[in-house]
């Protein structure tokens, strides 16, 4: 293959003012100003620029040429190394034992399940039948309904991380025609499997949005419930191991804050647990009468677990229920009906 020659990008003079400074900048036009709509559609791109890339790709294509032959056998070496049929341990839910594996040559998993009894094991989720003739798929989050009937499922097939979730009749394994557009990836189902709760991204791919969608309905009648008005956090939707409670976690890379939405009162405005305070974290699970919480409070820079009353969650009702130790580090929990399971590093 006959090396292509370097591309060089043109030269177009820029400069703005930042704080009375000047940036010149003479790369500026490389910069699509509707970048948020080449997001969502890679053919907006502008020609000129599209072309350059393609240029500097063609290049490193050239470049790259003669090691083919050693990129395939490494490649081939870190296969190698991996099971590539590999599977899950199986996870009871309900009725069934869930479960994904892959298969040879596949790239992306398949979803299984069957009873608990036995049976045959049926797959609910082929993801390589997904990805077939697309040049970019990525699963977001598979959240199966309470009655194990339907499965509010997600995917990207842009690489622009905007997840599109859709509904699925888990017996016909058919899709319904609602979609819900530019999401996180993540849905949570409440127990009346009437609503899904699910985080919005803005035009600038910021998760700020919490909203409550009615199952049938379409995005345009979603119900906003939260708003994240500090576009330096980032929020997330969850649930509680008991599904009682829809949690709306709100973080930067030091600070937590969470919301609650009790799922069997008619009231669907969330309740801040405790107020966020730079560098204080907390993350809380459900279990009876209280609430069971990881969190640094009082300096536990390895943290700790501590316990609060479901209608008294305020920091001032937070006692201890694991203390901390310094030099055991909490890495997680978990709370099941009649266990408190907890990993530590020492």
């Amino acid at each position: 293959m006959t090396r292509n020659p370097a591309p060089k990008a043109d030269i177009h003079p820029h400069v703005t003012t930042w704080h009375g400074l000047e940036k010149h900048d003479d790369y500026h036009w490389l910069k699509d100003d509707n970048w948020q709509a080449v997001l969502h559609d890679a053919k907006l791109l502008k020609p000129d620029i599209r072309a350059y890339l393609e240029a500097e790709n063609a290049f490193t294509a050239s470049v790259m040429d003669a090691t083919k032959p050693n990129q395939e056998v490494l490649f081939s070496e870190i296969k190698g190394r991996i099971k590539e049929d590999d599977s899950s341990v199986p996870s009871p839910d309900g009725p069934f034992l869930y479960s994904s594996s892959h298969v040879k040559g596949g790239q992306y998993p398949l979803v299984k399940r069957r009873l608990r009894n036995g049976g045959e094991e049926e797959t609910l989720f082929d993801g390589n039948a997904l990805a077939a003739g697309k040049a970019y798929f990525s699963f977001g989050g598979i959240a199966i309904s309470p009655d194990h009937k339907s499965a509010a499922w997600s995917y990207d097939d842009k690489g622009s991380e905007f997840y599109t979730v859709k509904f699925r009749d888990l017996a016909t394994g058919a899709d319904g025609d609602v979609e819900i557009q530019n999401t996180g990836g993540g849905a949570v189902w409440t127990p009346d499997q009437k609503y899904i709760y699910y985080t919005l991204q803005d035009d600038n791919h910021r998760p700020l949005k919490t909203f409550r969608h009615k199952v049938g309905t379409t995005q345009a009648d979603d119900e906003l419930v939260f708003e994240e008005k500090d576009t330096g956090m980032f929020t997330g939707v969850g649930q509680t191991r008991s599904r009682r409670f829809v949690t709306i976690d709100v973080n930067d890379h030091d600070t937590s804050e969470v919301w609650l939405i009790d799922t069997t009162k008619a009231n669907v405005t969330p309740m801040c647990v405790a107020p966020r305070q730079t560098g204080f974290e907390y993350e809380l699970d459900h279990h009876g009468d209280n609430f069971i919480i990881k969190t640094n409070k009082d300096d536990a820079e390895d943290y700790k677990l501590m316990t609060t009353p479901i209608d008294k969650p305020t920091l001032e009702n937070w006692v201890d229920l694991v203390p901390h130790r310094p030099g055991v580090f909490l890495v997680a929990y978990i709370v099941f009906e009649h266990w408190l399971v907890r990993m530590e590093r020492e």
